[in-house]
Formats: C-alpha cells, sequence, structure tokens
C-alpha cells in the first residue's frame, strides 16, 4: 500500500534541493516507491573526509535530507513541517568513490513523529551505513 500522496515526483523533491545542502553533496532523488524513496550522492572530494573516505557527517546529512523530505512528503505542506529531532548512524563500511544510495523507508508514522529507517549502501550495493531518523511534526511559524 502506498503511503505517498499521488503527487509525489522525483522531479518534485529535487526541486527542494535548491540552494540547500543537498544540492551542494550533490544529492539527487531517484526513485519514490510504494513505501520508500531513494537518493543518491557521489563520494567526490567535497563529500570526503582528510583521509579519502565517505564523510560521516555526509552520510549523516544524506539520511537526514531523505528522512525529512520523506516527512514532508506525508503532511499537509501548507499547514505543517517536520523537523528532525533525532539522528543516529553506524557507518559499517568505507567507502572511497562512487555513488552511494538512500534508501528511506517508514518504521513510524504517527501524527505528531515519524520514524524512519534509511540504509546507505555502495555501488557493490553493501551497506555501508544505517541510520534511525525521527521527525516531528509542527505547525509552519506564521
Amino acid at each position: 500500500m502506498a503511503i505517498w500522496n499521488g503527487d509525489i515526483t522525483t522531479g518534485l523533491l529535487n526541486e527542494l534541493n535548491k540552494n540547500t545542502l543537498g544540492e551542494f553533496f550533490e544529492i539527487n532523488f531517484t526513485e519514490v516507491g510504494e513505501d520508500f524513496i531513494k537518493a543518491t550522492m557521489p563520494v567526490i572530494n567535497k563529500t570526503r573526509q582528510p583521509f579519502g573516505l565517505l564523510h560521516g557527517g555526509a552520510s549523516v546529512a544524506l539520511a537526514e535530507t531523505i528522512g525529512s523530505v520523506a516527512s514532508w512528503c506525508l503532511i499537509n505542506r501548507d499547514l505543517f513541517m517536520g523537523v528532525g529531532i533525532e539522528i543516529n548512524a553506524s557507518h559499517v563500511k568505507a567507502v572511497t568513490e562512487g555513488m552511494v544510495t538512500a534508501v528511506c523507508s517508514p518504521l513510524k508514522i504517527g501524527g505528531k513523529t515519524h520514524i524512519w529507517d534509511i540504509k546507505i549502501f555502495n555501488e557493490k550495493e553493501e551497506v555501508c551505513c544505517v541510520s534511525r531518523f525521527t521527525a516531528m511534526v509542527i505547525s509552519k511559524p506564521k
């Protein structure tokens, strides 16, 4: 069963990245499934740490970006917004080049909180990071 509103497309999601950290890190939404969203990010100089590996902070930025956008997809965007209140990440495999892909799926969707499971894979489809992201749904400022 699809959890997204019918108007959710990768084009719409990529528009959200304009002039943000997501655009700077070249995060690109690539697929909207029935109960998941996928996004990619290149492993390039601006997403690497000084020792040549994908920066853990860049992985967390990818996870928070896709989780925040997933919550945005579920709410009345005229009245509410989803804001991150907690994120954790376990970096389980180093990545030095190529593209990583994040897959975000719901663990719990409540009226006030959304909890997302986000796994980041390398090009060999090996898990390199596992994250859990919690968003709180709040009223938009007036």
